[in-house]
């Protein structure tokens, strides 16, 4: 068996796995890179492999840096199977044609401003209608129910607890008459997260490729934290200004919806206007309640025996742009949750330039931002940041909750690997930047009998 890291190897963004094993080539994953416009753009239009030599794509979950290439790949050759949980599979009909959609007006953008230099013409990696045809390769499997993908090779999803329908991807192989077990974690969820079960724990592995995002980092907050966000948003909307939280439309708007629910109902918040900015986010939220299975008890015995957790009076979704473009005129205090969270597209980006210079307002991060995007230069308070082709002053509030990570840190990442079954005789560690992965190489690696390595990109490793 071979394993190529094809992308998300010493960096966060992309991930692309290749496993090559008894004549079949599996891929895990295939996200968006997500970085400087330049190198974003030549790695995600180019594939490290002929997309028509794949035989099968096994698809952890829905963010845009673990799918988001798909339709890049079909469109290219792909014609094999994607593999994916039921959640999975509805999040990506309406994040990836969202993705389509995004690079169309970008493109649109930044082309008038290309002819004004004389500059040519670029096109998107992809189209909407290439985004739908890709839809049609999904083929979904619950948790727990073990499908043959290959020669030799059963797939089995268990629940990674990290965004609606994530999943940990097991790799059941028989080759040459011996059996191994490969595990690949996705990206693992923190657990105690406001809406989503635990991750559940591996068994038998003998092979783990393993997220590092928050190798070198402990989260100064539990995952359930909301006396602090009441605090963060009564001190800002004091100032009389806007609050505005960049957030993945998947799984991160909907925990601030949720709390945010229950902080209005219960008082500790005044009734400001609250406006969920980001058509996919407004989707995403119509699919959450169509998928109690991945709820924990509490949000799963609210939905059934209370009312919808995602809806409340003071809370508005916008999906026209018109509407959008009117959140401009607002001159009260409200609070504007926007897409992307990494600030590297969408809505989210005129909101920034419309706000991020005076001083009343304040910018909320509830999540993690990728080395050199916007939200990652914001959130390290430089002070002028390119926004749409613009610099614009950094002059509002700049605040930081990480207690809405979706991802486990430090600690969680080692009680994950300590509560896994198995011997692990190859660990590699993928998704995270160099110093996170290499300091959790070495504090795993003290404690492992197995060998613990940081996977490098485009690299090979036969097992």
């Amino acid at each position: 068996m071979k394993i190529t890291f094809c992308g998300a190897a010493q960096t966060t963004t992309g991930s692309q796995h290749l496993i090559e094993v008894n004549g079949s080539r599996i891929l895990l994953d295939c996200g968006l890179y997500q970085g400087r416009r330049d190198d974003s753009k030549d790695r995600n239009r180019h594939f490290f492999f002929d997309p028509a030599s794949v035989d099968a794509v096994v698809l952890s979950h829905a963010h845009i840096d673990h799918s988001g290439n798909l339709p890049n790949l079909t469109s290219n050759g792909f014609t094999g199977n994607i593999y994916s949980t039921f959640a999975t599979r509805d999040l990506c009909q309406i994040m990836l044609t969202d993705s389509a959609r995004i690079q169309g007006q970008d493109t649109k953008w930044l082309n008038k401003r290309r002819a004004k230099r004389g500059e040519p013409e670029i096109e998107p990696i992809y189209t909407e209608k290439q985004a739908e045809e890709c839809i049609r390769q999904f083929v979904n499997i619950g948790y727990e129910r073990a499908i043959p993908i290959a020669d030799g090779v059963t797939l089995t999803f268990i629940d990674a607890g990290h965004i609606l329908g994530s999943a940990q991807v097991i790799l059941d192989i028989v080759e040459k008459g011996e059996k191994k077990r490969l595990l690949f974690s996705g990206d693992v969820g923190r657990g105690n997260n406001e809406l989503l079960r635990d991750p559940v724990d591996a068994t038998d592995v003998d092979y783990l490729i393993m997220e590092s995002t928050y190798g070198n980092r402990e989260h100064e907050l539990p995952t359930q934290a909301n006396h602090l966000l009441r605090d963060i948003l009564l001190k800002a909307l004091e100032k009389k200004g806007k609050v505005i939280i960049p957030a993945f439309a998947v799984e991160r708007t909907q925990q601030l919806i949720y709390v945010l629910h229950e902080l209005t109902e219960s008082g500790e918040l005044p009734e400001v206007p609250i406006y969920v900015d980001s058509p996919l986010a407004v989707n995403a939220t119509e699919i959450f309640r169509i998928h109690p299975e991945c709820f924990n008890d509490d949000v799963y015995d609210f939905l059934f025996e209370k009312r919808n957790p995602f809806g409340f009076e003071s809370l508005t979704m916008v999906r026209k742009v018109t509407e959008s473009k009117k959140l401009n005129e607002v001159n009260e205090p409200c609070i504007i949750i926007s897409a992307s969270g990494m600030c590297e597209a969408g809505r989210i980006l005129h909101h920034l330039r419309n706000n991020i210079e005076d001083a009343r307002n304040t910018i909320l991060f509830v999540g993690y931002c990728a080395q050199n995007t916007l939200g990652w230069k914001i959130r390290n308070k430089w002070e002028k940041v390119p926004i749409l082709g613009d610099d614009f002053k950094v002059l509002a509030d700049v605040e930081i909750l990480d207690s809405f990570s979706g991802h486990a840190d430090k600690s969680e990442l080692i009680d994950y690997f300590k509560r896994m079954g198995g011997k692990k005789e190859r660990v590699f560690l993928v998704h995270g930047e160099p110093e996170q992965s290499e300091v959790l190489r070495d504090t795993l690696q003290a404690d492992h009998d197995g060998k613990v390595e940081v996977a490098v990109w485009r690299s090979t490793v036969e097992i």
